[in-house]
């Protein structure tokens, strides 16, 4: 059995397949990635699932911001983890914050007990956290599996301190994963300096639209984004990822 594991983060079933074919150990299912992902359609993870055999793990998170949810929010966010659960999801990805910048963990407990058991990663809420050691302590009584994190910082490398005593703190009774910015380039100075070995990536790379007509001054969302670029999993940098993963010492 592998002690390692490749998570790839995808929002398309385009881009699910390319990192299933080329070497994830696992998915995180997730819409609207370019804002940092949002909970995804049941349409979409049945599409993947059909095509893709390996883990797949559901990012609920309704909207973009922060994770301070409203009840009629978290009522929203039960409901998804039931239907996916139901539907054969491997796990969930989840995170709730108090206004004072505290774990949530009874709302933490109550999504957990509605997984029927499924793997748990409490997800980068816990890099805008105000105490990362307490929440660390909290997500292991609660049954966490998995923290998602860049160290508190906004990406791996930057966080790579933090990262090292997260991981010495957990001491092998939850996993520590790193997320944001990880790439093939850093994760062996990741496992070497950080001691992880749970890396998470998009592995992104961005198409040109399709259209040949383009109305450039109609915007659909955030005028930051333009209409006409399409993220999609890149299978090269995926691949290689695996590929060095597989070849490192853990």
């Amino acid at each position: 059995m592998k002690n390692y594991l490749l998570e790839v983060c995808v929002d398309s079933a385009e881009s699910a397949c390319i990192a299933a074919q080329n070497g994830a150990d696992r998915l995180e299912l997730c819409s609207n990635l370019v804002i940092g992902g949002t909970t995804p359609t049941l349409a979409l993870f049945e599409e993947i699932r059909k095509n893709c055999d390996i883990l797949i793990n559901v990012l609920i998170r309704p909207r973009f911001g922060d994770f301070c949810y409203s009840e009629k929010e978290y009522e929203v966010i039960k409901g998804e983890i039931r239907q996916f659960v139901k539907a054969g999801a491997d796990g969930v990805v989840i995170g709730f914050l108090k206004a004072d910048g505290s774990l949530d963990c009874e709302r933490m407990k109550e999504c957990i007990a509605l997984t029927e058991g499924k793997h748990v990663t409490l997800h980068r809420a816990f890099d805008v956290c105000r105490a990362p050691y307490e929440a660390l302590k909290q997500s292991v009584e609660l049954g966490v599996n998995t923290i998602l994190t860049s160290g508190q910082e906004k990406d791996c490398l930057t966080g790579l301190s933090c990262l090292k005593e997260l991981t010495a703190a957990a001491a092998d009774r939850i996993s520590i994963m790193a997320g944001s910015g990880v790439c093939p380039d850093n994760m062996k100075q990741l496992h070497e300096e950080a001691g992880i070995r749970h890396f998470h990536m998009s592995g992104k790379k961005v198409l040109a639209s399709k259209m040949e007509y383009r109305k450039e001054n109609v915007p659909m969302g955030l005028p930051a984004f333009s209409e006409f670029e399409i993220w999609q999993t890149d299978g090269k940098k995926v691949a290689r990822g695996a590929e060095i993963l597989k070849m490192m010492q853990f």
